[in-house]
C-alpha cells in the first residue's frame, strides 16, 4: 500500500509541473519584442543625426531632470518634438523607455511617418498593448527608412565589422565608443564588450549603431599590427588604434624577437592562434603617392596593401593612415612582405624643410608640358634609367613626351655641387627665361611631361615673397608676408595636393605664385630674418590666407563654409588702429559704409573705394533661365559686410549667386569701367575686385542699369597685404601685424610644430 502512494506521488511531480508550465505560458504574454529606448533611437536617427537629436533635447525635454542623463532621452524628446509618439500612450518615463514597444506604440508611429505603413503592423482590439515582436519591428523599421529614402544610403545601412574594443578598454575613453576596422561608432543602449574580437553585422546610421543583425564569426585577422612586446602566453599589440594585451594559445619561443615588428595575428574565441612576421624593411625618399602605390627612391612603385598602417614611432606613438605620408620625406622606413607595402614605421618628425614644386607651361594653362629644355649655370647631372650622364655650364639637355629615357621611372636632375641653378627655356615668366634653384625631375604622364622642382622651403620663399609682394615694401611687411608665406607652404606640404605627381603645390596662384619676378635683398632679407617662423593656433600650424586690399574690414572663414569654431582665429576685424568688429551685415548700414570713406590703415590705396556699372544685359550673359533680368539684390551678407548671397530676380523666375567668388564672376565683365577712389580706371577685369558690394538700381535706363559700390580687393579673409604695408609704415612689426590679422595666434619655431 505504501509503495503504491510513493509511486503515485513520484509520477504526480511531472504532471504538476506541466500543468504549472501551461498556466505560466497562457498567463505571461509573448515578451519577445524591442525595448522603447532602442525603436525609439532607431526611429530618431532614420532622418536625423546623434547631435541633432541632443541639440532638440536641449531645447526642450519631457523628461524630468533625474532622468535627463539617460541615453535615450535625447532620442524619445526629438520624437516627442516631432509628434511621431505623445505623452499620453508613452509616458516620459524611465520605466516606459525601458519596457518593450507595444503594437499600439508601432501602429502611431507608422501612422505618423505614412498612412500606407500603418496595414504592416497588424494592430488588432487584442494585440494593442502587447510587445510588437523584434523582427517585426526593424522590418517595420525598413519600411520607414525606405519611405523617407534613408535606406541604404549613406543614412542608415548595413556593415560587416570587427569590434577591437569599447571605451572600456580605453583610459579616459567616451562612453558609448566602440572602435572597430570601420572607424568609431556609438552603440548606445547595446552591449559590444562580449563582441570583441568577432566580425559581426550590424544595422547603424551615420555613425551609431542601431542594432547586432548577426554573429559573422569569431575568428578574425588582424593585419599589418604593431607588436610591442611578448612573453610565455602573452603579445601586446597596436590593434587599430588600441593598445591591447592579447593571449596566445601557444608559448611564445623567442620573444624578445618579436618586439617592435609588425606582424598579421590571427585570432579565434578571444585567443592568438597563429602570427605572421614582417620583416623585411626598405628606406627612401617618397616621390609619389597614387593609384595603391608609392614611389621609392631607388625601389621604383611597390603596391600597398590594402590594410596598410603608418606608425609614429617617435613622440606619443600614433597609427595613422596612408595620408600620414608626405611626398619627400625620408624619414620612414617601410615594411614590405609579398610585394606590397604593408606598414610604415616613422621613426622621426618630417622636418618640411624641403618643397616639391609643379612647374607649369608659360601661362600657367597647364601642368603637362610635350616639350622640356633645361640650361645648366654649373655641372650638372641627368640619370636616366640605369644611365647617367654629367652636363656643364652653358650646355641644355631637351626632353620630348614619348622618349625612350622617360619610358621608365622619373628622369633626375641634380647640381653637382648643390648650389647651381637650372634654367627652363620653354617656359617664361615675367618675359624671362626662369632659372631655379634645387633640382628637377621629369616623369612620363599620359597627357604630357610634368617637371618638378623640388627645394629648400627657404629658398622656395625667396622667390614667392617677391611675387606675391612688392620687394619695395616696408621690411616689416615683407616679414609679416614672409611668414605667412611659410605658414602655408607648410601646410600644403603636409597636404600632399599633388601626390599623385610626386609634388606639394604648383607655381600659380591657385597656390603661392613662385619665380615670377627675381629675387632682391630686400625680400630675401625678409625670409631670412624669420628664418623657421610659422603663425600657430594652440600649439598647430594655422591655416593661412592673405589678399591685396581690405575695404577697411576683413572678413572670416564662413564665406567658404567652414565655421568659425574649425577657424576661430581667422575672425573678420576692423583694418584699423585698435582694430575692433564693425556690425556691416546689415543692408543699410553696409551701404552706408561703403559709401564714405572712414578712415583705416588702407584709406589712401586706390582700391581702397571704388566703383562700378553694369547691365541686366550684361548679367544677363551669365545668369540664364529666369527671363530678362529687373533687379539685383543682396540676400545675405557676412562678418564686415562681404556679399554672400546675391538674389539675381528676373521676369521668368530668380536664382541666388552663393559665395564671394562667384558674386564677382557673375557681375564682372571685361568692359566694365573700375573707377578707383584716386581717379584711376581699370578695364579687362572678368571679375569685381571684391565682394564687400553695394547695389543700387538705375531708375528709367533702357538697358536696366546698377551701379555697384566696392571697396578692397581680393577675397577678405586673413591678412590685407596693403594693410600690411600701411601698419608697417606707421612702425608696426611683423608680429603685432600678423595678431590684427589671425587672433589669438603666436610666432613658433618650425621645429616646435614639426
Amino acid at each position: 500500500m505504501k509503495k503504491k502512494k510513493i509511486t503515485g506521488w513520484f509520477l504526480g511531480i511531472p504532471l504538476t509541473v506541466a500543468v504549472l508550465v501551461i498556466i505560466i505560458l497562457l498567463a505571461e504574454p509573448d515578451r519577445d519584442g524591442v525595448t522603447r529606448a532602442a525603436a525609439y533611437k532607431a526611429a530618431a536617427l532614420s532622418s536625423a543625426t546623434v547631435e541633432e537629436c541632443r541639440l532638440a533635447s536641449r531645447k526642450k525635454s519631457e523628461f524630468p531632470a533625474s532622468s535627463q542623463g539617460q541615453w535615450y532621452v535625447k532620442y524619445m524628446d526629438t520624437l516627442y518634438e516631432r509628434g511621431w509618439i505623445h505623452k499620453e500612450m508613452t509616458p516620459a518615463t524611465e520605466e516606459t523607455a525601458e519596457g518593450l514597444l507595444t503594437y499600439e506604440e508601432a501602429d502611431f508611429l507608422a501612422g505618423q511617418v505614412s498612412q500606407e505603413l500603418k496595414d504592416q503592423v497588424g494592430l488588432t482590439k487584442k494585440n494593442r498593448t502587447r510587445p510588437y515582436p523584434t523582427q517585426e519591428w526593424w522590418k517595420l523599421y525598413e519600411s520607414i527608412c525606405k519611405k523617407l529614402d534613408t535606406w541604404q544610403e549613406e543614412k542608415v545601412r548595413e556593415e560587416k565589422l570587427v569590434v577591437y574594443g569599447t571605451f572600456e578598454d580605453v583610459e579616459s575613453g567616451v562612453a558609448w565608443r566602440a572602435y572597430t576596422n570601420l572607424g568609431n561608432r556609438g552603440f548606445e543602449g547595446l552591449g559590444l564588450g562580449s563582441l570583441k574580437d568577432q566580425e559581426i553585422r550590424v544595422l547603424v546610421s551615420g555613425g551609431e549603431i542601431l542594432r547586432v543583425i548577426e554573429k559573422v564569426s569569431k575568428s578574425v585577422v588582424y593585419r599589418n599590427v604593431w607588436i610591442m612586446e611578448a612573453k610565455d602566453h602573452e603579445l601586446k599589440a597596436y590593434v587599430g588604434s588600441l593598445p591591447r594585451t592579447l593571449d596566445v594559445k601557444a608559448k611564445i619561443k623567442d620573444p624578445q624577437s618579436m618586439a617592435s615588428q609588425v606582424a598579421d595575428i590571427y585570432v579565434t574565441n578571444g585567443q592568438v592562434k597563429k602570427m605572421v612576421l614582417k620583416r623585411e624593411r626598405v628606406s627612401g625618399k617618397v616621390l609619389e603617392i597614387r593609384d595603391g602605390e608609392i614611389e621609392i627612391e631607388g625601389y621604383g612603385s611597390l603596391a600597398v596593401d590594402e590594410d596598410f598602417n603608418l606608425y609614429r614611432l617617435y613622440g606619443e606613438f600614433r597609427r595613422l593612415g596612408l595620408s600620414g605620408v608626405v611626398v619627400g620625406s625620408d624619414v620612414q622606413e617601410f615594411v614590405v612582405a609579398d610585394g606590397k607595402i604593408c606598414a610604415g614605421l616613422a621613426l622621426r618628425p618630417f622636418d618640411a624643410k624641403t618643397i616639391r614644386v609643379l612647374l607649369m607651361d608659360t601661362g600657367f594653362g597647364s601642368i603637362f608640358h610635350d616639350h622640356i629644355t633645361l640650361e645648366f649655370s654649373g655641372p650638372a647631372v641627368v640619370s636616366a634609367g640605369d644611365g647617367t650622364k654629367t652636363y656643364q655650364a652653358g650646355q641644355s639637355v631637351t626632353f620630348r613626351s614619348g622618349d625612350e629615357a622617360l619610358k621608365g621611372e622619373r628622369v633626375m636632375i641634380k647640381p653637382v655641387d648643390g648650389s647651381g641653378t637650372i634654367g627652363v627655356s620653354t617656359i617664361t615668366r615675367g618675359d624671362k627665361t626662369p632659372r631655379y634653384p634645387g633640382h628637377m625631375e621629369i616623369k612620363q604622364e599620359s597627357e604630357g611631361l610634368v617637371l618638378v622642382n623640388e627645394v629648400y622651403l627657404e629658398e622656395y620663399l625667396k622667390r614667392v615673397v617677391p611675387s606675391e609682394m612688392p620687394a619695395s615694401y616696408e621690411k616689416e611687411a615683407l616679414k609679416a608676408q614672409a611668414v605667412c608665406a611659410r605658414t602655408y607652404a607648410w601646410r600644403q606640404i603636409m597636404a600632399n595636393g599633388y601626390k599623385n605627381y610626386g609634388a606639394h603645390v604648383d607655381d600659380s596662384t591657385k597656390y603661392q605664385v613662385y619665380n615670377n619676378v627675381e629675387t632682391s635683398p630686400s625680400t630675401d632679407g625678409a625670409v631670412d630674418e624669420t628664418y623657421g617662423k610659422l603663425i600657430t593656433y594652440g600649439g598647430q600650424v594655422a591655416e593661412i590666407y592673405y589678399f591685396s586690399t581690405s575695404c577697411g574690414h576683413t572678413t572670416d572663414g564662413t564665406i567658404w563654409g567652414a565655421g568659425l569654431e574649425e577657424y576661430p582665429y581667422l575672425r573678420g576685424v576692423a583694418v584699423k588702429e585698435g582694430g575692433g568688429v564693425l556690425d556691416l551685415t546689415g543692408e543699410e548700414a553696409f551701404s552706408q559704409y561703403i559709401k564714405s570713406c572712414p578712415e583705416g590703415y588702407e584709406s589712401q590705396f586706390g582700391l581702397y573705394r571704388w566703383t562700378a556699372r553694369t547691365t541686366a544685359s550684361q548679367v544677363q550673359k551669365k545668369v540664364t533661365g529666369i527671363g530678362d533680368i529687373v533687379d539685383l539684390t543682396m540676400k545675405e551678407r557676412s562678418t564686415g559686410g562681404i556679399g554672400k548671397v546675391l538674389l539675381v530676380k528676373g521676369t521668368a523666375g530668380s536664382k541666388e549667386i552663393v559665395g564671394e567668388g562667384q558674386i564677382r564672376a557673375v557681375l564682372g565683365n571685361a568692359k566694365m569701367e573700375i573707377r578707383q577712389q584716386n581717379g584711376n580706371v581699370l578695364t579687362g577685369w572678368d571679375s569685381l575686385p571684391s565682394a564687400f558690394i553695394a547695389i543700387e538700381k538705375e531708375e528709367g535706363t533702357e538697358d536696366c542699369g546698377f551701379v555697384i559700390y566696392g571697396g578692397g580687393y581680393g577675397h577678405g579673409v586673413g591678412m590685407s597685404q596693403n594693410g600690411a604695408q600701411a601698419m608697417a609704415k606707421m612702425g608696426k612689426g611683423y608680429k603685432e601685424i600678423l595678431q590684427l590679422f589671425y587672433d589669438g595666434t603666436e610666432v613658433a619655431e618650425i621645429d616646435e610644430v614639426s
